[in-house]
């Protein structure tokens, strides 16, 4: 996948949880968004969440704009 493409995945992404942030939430330990269903974060096991609507919106935006810089499991294999 190339950057641009890249970018653009993580954009659409975003506008999706920007659309429905009650179904989400922010991760305190590594400010990952995760499923708001979730006990603990997939990404670094952390269990302390922002679930406002404010956190999860600020939080999509700020990701959506820019590269994936953090570690995810895929990434491990």
């Amino acid at each position: 996948m190339t950057e641009e493409n890249h970018l653009a995945d993580r954009a659409r992404k975003a506008e999706k949880i920007i659309a429905r942030p009650t179904d989400f939430k922010v991760c305190e330990g590594c400010d990952s968004i995760v499923a708001a269903r979730v006990a603990t974060c997939p990404n670094c096991h952390g269990y302390r969440f922002d679930e406002s609507p404010q956190a999860v919106t600020a939080q999509a935006r700020l990701l959506g704009s820019r590269a994936q810089t953090s570690v995810v499991e895929e990434d491990l294999f």
